[in-house]
């Protein structure tokens, strides 16, 4: 028999629900939500550990749920609609969510499975929205990992793990700060192209970046802190032929990690 929760009132529900709504919980407890079958899946795939799924059987079978989950140990557990919809950001969730530890983000953690590795990292953001669509670029690309500097926003925010479609699980990732992730990089031999608007940037398309590269990127509104500008191998741009000076940053790092990728024949 699968255990049942019907009550609002249960405390596993009011401790989810603060993993739900609360960053300073889910540090505290090292633990997260993930909602919908596919994002779940790319947990696995990336070696997260879930402890509990909860899943409303009017939408998902418990036979389903049981097949999936229940030979890998994880606890599951049904609750009611009532329950699922309090728990939940979305609405076409398939019925499930999953209790999911957090894992390591310090760069020392981070390993580079060929000696030319290709990284992306942004500076600062803060938009759940624009760290989703970088994680999904990068996975696109298949980059070696994606380090975050000085980041304002949790990572396991439940907006950022739906806008990334569950990319935050197929990438590695890094979290530090700006002065540790450029002694990180210089430590391992890493060149530095920062995207800027700069008297001395350089046309991107005219860079070198089949040796070790990390690709920087800013926030539209702040750019990068002068601390990479001075640290830079080289500082480049993306030729802008509108009437605007900038774009999106996820689209400029697609730009730049994709003319990285054309140069090393998208291995």
């Amino acid at each position: 028999m699968l255990k049942q929760i019907d009550s609002l009132q249960n405390p596993l529900i009011k401790e989810i629900f603060q993993l739900k709504e609360k960053s300073r919980v889910r540090k505290r407890t090292k633990r997260f939500i993930i909602e919908g079958q596919r994002e779940i899946s790319l947990a696995l795939k990336g070696n997260y550990i879930i402890e509990k799924i909860l899943f409303d059987k009017n939408i998902i079978s418990p036979g389903l749920i049981q097949d999936t989950y229940q030979d890998l140990n994880i606890e599951c557990i049904q609750i009611s609609p009532e329950i699922y919809k309090k728990l939940t950001y979305r609405n076409t969730t398939e019925g499930v969510i999953a209790i999911t530890e957090g894992k390591s983000l310090h760069l020392n953690s981070l390993v580079f499975k060929n000696k030319n590795p290709l990284i992306l990292i942004v500076e600062a953001p803060e938009k759940p929205g624009n760290i989703g669509a970088l994680l999904r670029t990068a996975d696109a690309a298949n980059v070696a990992a994606v380090i975050i500097a000085n980041p304002k926003t949790d990572l396991y925010n439940p907006n950022i793990i739906r806008s990334s479609v569950g990319c935050i699980f197929t990438n590695q990732i890094g979290l530090g700060s700006t002065k540790e992730i450029i002694s990180f990089l210089k430590d391992n031999g890493i060149s530095i192209y920062c995207a800027a608007l700069q008297d001395d940037s350089e046309l991107y398309h005219t860079q070198d970046f089949k040796n070790s590269t990390a690709i920087v990127v800013g926030t539209e509104a702040t750019g990068l802190s002068d601390e990479w500008l001075q640290n830079a191998t080289k500082n480049i741009i993306i030729p802008m032929q509108g009437a605007i000076d900038s774009m999106n940053v996820s689209v400029a790092a697609g730009i730049l990690i994709f003319e990285a990728k054309r140069q090393r024949n998208f291995i």
